[in-house]
């Protein structure tokens, strides 16, 4: 790796209800952790973010209440960091964004999930439908009203997958072409798991899923816009009730996911090959409020965004045993709630 592609792009998104502007973008460097701070635009509550398979665009929410509460979109080509479309939800409360280039899904906290249509480039959407969750859990404070806390594209190209929190389920939607249709249940889990994040291993195979009520991973199976339960292990120890995030190292050998409320922390499992089962090896802790975290492209470093410490913890990861050592490398910065990386490095100016 040459001095220049040491240096990658990083966005921080942030909660801007204590003096954050929104937005952040760094450099980040994959052999030292070390960061500089490039700029930011301002944005109410970009509470995640994504970022189109081209790199050119960065896609964002503003986590805020009513049915205008948008999804904006960023051009950061040519080192610029500019807005150049926002578009509402029709649902309050967006929460998560996802994009396979052609498609951008909300999963929206207030009870449904957004699809947009995207314009070739990928500079411009339209809001194209709106797919209600449901209720059915039997947590009458956290479940009393319906919530779609994530949704993720299959690999395969052919589906996409959202965390039906309120009714314990996960839910798969069909794409065929210019349309998207409901495809029915992928999955139902354990009643009142609160189902939160959902990821797939490289080869599309098999997903992992964060229930934020139970504190338990699950492992599946996948196919054709369905998910076999294998495995179920628990993440939060404590019994908080507060599951976050989940990821695979990039050369999918281990899975961490983090956990809220009392303990924080992130839990450390190895991957079986074969099988793709979890073992637990570990438990690193964290900084208050772990709400998301992400991995770097060359794998040695996992950045935890920290909202109640207001820093992004740097912890080296040792590849081949998984576990976590902190680096020291703090990122300060006032309520952090989301980390991506830009693939493709930053020329040194």
């Amino acid at each position: 790796m040459t001095p220049t592609e040491q240096w990658i792009g990083l966005y921080l998104g942030t909660y801007t209800d204590q003096g954050s502007h929104g937005i952040y973008s760094l450099r980040f460097n994959q052999l030292t952790g070390e960061s500089q701070a490039i700029g930011s635009i301002a944005v109410p509550h970009p509470s995640f973010l994504t970022i189109d398979p081209g790199g050119r665009f960065l896609y964002a929410i503003s986590e805020v209440s009513g049915k205008e509460a948008p999804v904006h979109l960023i051009d950061i080509g040519d080192r610029t960091t500019r807005l150049v479309q926002s578009v509402p939800t029709q649902a309050g409360d967006p929460c998560y964004i996802a994009t396979d280039g052609r498609w951008i899904v909300t999963g929206n906290y207030s009870g449904s999930m957004s699809v947009y249509a995207l314009s070739k480039d990928g500079g411009c959407a339209r809001l194209a439908y709106v797919f209600a969750g449901s209720l059915g859990g039997p947590d009458s404070r956290r479940q009393s009203s319906p919530h779609v806390h994530c949704a993720v594209f299959a690999p395969d190209g052919r589906y996409i997958l959202a965390t039906d929190f309120s009714a314990d389920r996960i839910l798969s939607y069909r794409i065929d072409g210019d349309t998207v249709t409901a495809h029915g249940v992928a999955a139902v889990v354990e009643p009142g798991s609160g189902p939160r994040h959902l990821t797939f291993n490289s080869d599309g195979r098999r997903a992992y899923l964060m229930s934020e009520l139970s504190g338990m991973v699950t492992v599946f199976n996948y196919h054709d816009g369905r998910l076999n339960q294998l495995q179920v292990i628990e993440s939060d120890h404590a019994g908080a009730r507060g599951g976050a995030d989940i990821h695979l190292s990039p050369d999918g050998r281990f899975l961490y996911s983090s956990n809220r409320l009392r303990d924080d922390g992130i839990s450390i499992y190895a991957v079986d090959d074969s099988t793709g089962l979890l073992t637990d090896i570990g438990y690193q802790p964290t900084g208050a409020h772990p709400r998301h975290f992400n991995i770097s492209p060359n794998g040695k470093f996992l950045l935890c965004a920290c909202r109640d410490d207001d820093r992004i913890q740097v912890f080296v990861r040792d590849k081949n045993t998984g576990l976590l050592t902190d680096s020291g490398r703090d990122i300060a910065i006032s309520r952090p709630v989301c980390v991506q990386f830009l693939g493709e490095h930053i020329a040194d100016s």
